[in-house]
């Protein structure tokens, strides 16, 4: 069956404009312009759509999707398969979530008591299973299956203080950074601040600590483009920077 944009739009819940940019692009082309001008979809840019709003659906930006899809090693079942995967861990989250939720309301109902911990117990979870999406195969072949569970399992055990703590260091890491990049010296006061206050977030985490994996994973932080992305989200450059200043922080250089 065929499709004109307007006929696609409305099947697939997209607007014609998504759809003619996805073509401006190169992304989802029509199988063929028609003599009056209009694009003309087929069963083949139907199932490219659903693959395309799969990715969008689990977040991936459309320049990745585009990389992905147009590999020669493109595997569109296996796709659908690793799409089903990722959906069915989204599911387990919400339902994490809504189990915490309805263990709430029966708290506050009196129906049962709820200790501070299970309170937060659900995003806690979420934080793991997230990680483990994202980084999880690249972390667990870097440092070992057993420390990844023992991080995990850290997570779990945090008090609300800790978890306070962590999100505060977090966010006083990304601004002393911000402003040590400014500076522009990796082995300045502030950069040495900035990868002391990264070696303290890390610790909330990480069962034991040593330089050299502190150092290794700063290394990675460059190596691979999502850490590199998550970094250099307000200046360029600034991945390579925290890299060169924990390596001088751990004294790897």
């Amino acid at each position: 069956m065929e499709y004109t944009v307007q006929h696609l739009g409305k099947l697939a819940g997209v607007s014609t404009r998504t759809l003619r940019y996805y073509d401006e692009i190169e992304l989802l082309t029509p199988a063929r312009i028609n003599s009056s001008g209009y694009r003309i979809y087929g069963q083949h840019e139907v199932d490219r759509l659903q693959q395309i709003l799969f990715y969008r659906e689990l977040g991936v930006p459309l320049d990745q999707i585009k990389d992905i899809m147009t590999s020669p090693s493109y595997d569109g079942t296996n796709a659908l398969r690793n799409h089903r995967d990722q959906l069915l861990d989204k599911r387990r989250q919400l339902d994490q979530l809504i189990a915490n939720v309805e263990q709430t309301i029966a708290s506050k109902e009196g129906r049962m008591t709820m200790t501070d911990q299970q309170k937060f117990e659900g995003f806690k979870q979420k934080l793991i299973d997230d990680n483990e999406a994202k980084y999880g195969k690249e972390i667990r072949e870097k440092y070992g299956d057993a420390s990844i569970n023992q991080s995990n399992q850290k997570v779990k055990n945090m008090t609300q203080e800790q978890h306070d703590e962590v999100t505060r260091l977090a966010q006083e890491v990304a601004d002393t950074l911000a402003e040590a990049f400014k500076q522009g010296d990796p082995g300045s006061d502030l950069a040495q601040k900035a990868a002391d206050l990264h070696k303290q977030w890390l610790c909330f985490y990480w069962t034991t600590y040593s330089k050299e994996a502190h150092a290794g994973l700063a290394d990675m932080y460059v190596a691979d483009e999502r850490f590199k992305a998550y970094y250099d989200v307000n200046q360029p450059g600034t991945a390579e920077f925290l890299r060169d200043a924990i390596h001088i922080y751990t004294g790897g250089h």
